[in-house]
C-alpha cells in the first residue's frame, strides 16, 4: 500500500460555505468604506486563509493595516460567521462527504484537515457534522505563518501525523490532498503530494488543468486505482 494518508481542504470540501464567506468579507469591506469585493474574492480569498484574503484584498484597495488591526478585523469576521452558523437549522455540508468519510474508516488510512480557516471555526463544524473524531490531525490557519498556495501547511500535517504515529514513517509522496481551488491544488503539488481536485467550487474543466485527478463528487473517486498508480511511480 502506497497511500497511508489522506489531508483534506475544508472550506469548499468538507464544509459549503463560501457564500458565507464572501458575505462576511462585503460587509467588512463596507465597514471600512469600500465596495463589495466583486470578482475580487475569487481572486484574493478562495482557498487561502483569512489573514491573507483580508489583507490582501484592502491592500488592493489601497488600504495597509497593521497587524493588531488586521487581527480584529479577523477576529470580528470570526464571530459574525459563528453567529451565523448558530442560527442555521443545517449546516452547508458538502454533498455526500459524510458518507465520503465514513467509506474510508475500512481502509485503515489516517485523515487530516489543512484549513486556512481559524481552528474554533473548523472543530466547531466537524463536531456539530459528527465528523470530528475521524481526522488524527487538523492543521488550521491558526498554526501556520504563510497561506495556500504554500505547501507548509501540508507539511506540517506530515510532521504531526508521524509524531503522533513514529511507525507510519509517513512521507509527503504517500499523501492524497484533496482541495476545491486552484491555489489549494498548488499547495498540495507544493508539498510534493498528489492532489484530487473537485468540483465544488470551480468547474472541472478549470481544476483539471492542474489536479491529477478530478471529480464532481468525491464518492466517485477509485482510490484503488488511485493507489496502483502512485505504485507505479505517478510522478507529480
Amino acid at each position: 500500500m502506497v497511500l497511508k494518508a489522506i489531508l483534506f481542504d475544508f472550506n469548499g470540501v468538507i464544509v459549503n460555505d463560501e457564500i458565507i464567506h464572501q458575505k462576511l468579507i462585503d460587509e467588512l469591506l463596507l465597514r471600512e468604506n469600500l465596495p463589495p469585493s466583486g470578482n475580487q474574492y475569487q481572486k484574493f480569498c478562495l482557498g487561502r486563509s483569512d489573514r491573507a484574503c483580508i489583507k490582501d484584498i484592502l491592500e488592493a484597495r489601497g488600504r495597509v493595516i497593521g497587524e493588531e488591526y488586521l487581527d480584529k478585523l479577523i477576529q470580528r469576521k470570526a464571530q459574525d460567521y459563528r453567529r451565523i452558523l448558530e442560527e442555521m437549522e443545517k449546516l452547508p455540508s458538502c454533498d455526500r462527504i459524510t458518507e465520503f468519510i465514513l467509506s474510508l474508516q475500512s481502509r485503515h488510512l489516517s485523515l487530516g484537515i489543512v484549513t486556512g480557516a481559524l481552528r474554533t471555526e473548523t472543530e466547531y463544524i466537524l463536531e456539530k457534522m459528527n465528523i470530528r473524531q475521524y481526522f488524527s490531525v487538523i492543521v488550521a490557519g491558526d498554526d501556520i505563518k504563510t497561506s495556500k498556495p504554500s505547501g507548509d501547511g501540508y507539511l506540517l500535517a506530515v510532521e504531526k501525523l508521524n509524531q503522533q504515529n513514529p511507525s507510519l514513517e509517513l512521507k509527503p509522496s504517500e499523501c492524497l490532498v484533496i482541495e476545491d481551488t486552484p491555489a489549494g491544488i498548488e499547495a498540495g503539488k507544493n508539498a510534493g503530494m498528489a492532489v484530487v481536485g473537485v468540483a465544488n467550487t470551480y468547474p472541472l474543466h478549470l481544476l483539471q488543468r492542474q489536479a491529477n485527478w478530478c471529480v464532481d463528487n468525491l464518492m466517485q473517486l477509485d482510490l484503488d486505482w488511485i493507489n496502483d498508480t502512485m505504485k507505479a511511480n505517478f510522478t507529480l
